[in-house]
């Protein structure tokens, strides 16, 4: 035994491999941190950072928006969040590409029936279109009685699919519009 006393214990032997001895490091400060997180920090040192909710889905998971001169430079999830505390899902990571992604459409593209190519228009051009059509439809639709004769003031004519994004007020008026309007095929993106 006295012959190995000058050599390493197996432990410290395999401690100084240098990805061992890394990984065996881990959650002890800096010497966690690689470059690259030591730049990520540099990063967005001195930067305005704004609690946000992510747009994607109705679970409301928590978002720190990093600003610089009113510029987007990063968004993460919030670890003050009591939902997600601090992770965000695919989507939710990405969400920085909502307003910068290079093919992001700014303008209203509209491909007229028959037509092989999309041409711009303007905001309210496209809004009073999607009035008119939802009037016709619903005049084109409507049903004052059903086939038992029972009076019904409604309209087939439409239908309308919530999306999840929608918080419960926003979900609440468009119940209420569309219901006004004679609409009986109401549904939204989180109950099916």
């Amino acid at each position: 035994m006295a012959k190995y006393a000058d050599r390493p214990s197996s432990f410290e032997f395999v401690r100084r491999l240098p990805l061992v001895g890394r990984a065996l490091d881990w959650g002890m400060g800096d010497a966690a941190a690689s470059p690259e997180t030591r730049r990520a920090g540099a990063r967005i040192a001195g930067m305005k950072v704004t609690e946000s909710v992510c747009p994607y889905c109705a679970v409301g998971c928590g978002q720190l928006v990093y600003t610089r001169g009113g510029e987007l430079v990063d968004i993460e999830g919030n670890p003050r969040s009591p939902i997600n505390q601090g992770t965000l899902c695919p989507k939710g990571a990405a969400s920085r590409q909502l307003v910068q992604s290079p093919g992001r459409l700014t303008k209203v593209r509209y491909r007229r029936p028959g037509g092989t190519e999309f041409e711009e228009i303007e905001l309210e051009q496209a809004m009073d279109m999607v009035a008119e059509r939802v009037i016709a439809a619903r005049e084109n639709g409507w049903q004052d009685h059903d086939r038992r004769g029972n009076r019904v003031d409604r309209t087939l004519g439409f239908a309308h699919l919530g999306g999840a994004t929608l918080d419960n007020e926003e979900n609440y008026l468009i119940k209420k519009f569309f219901s006004a309007m004679g609409a009986v095929q109401i549904e939204n993106q989180a109950r099916i």
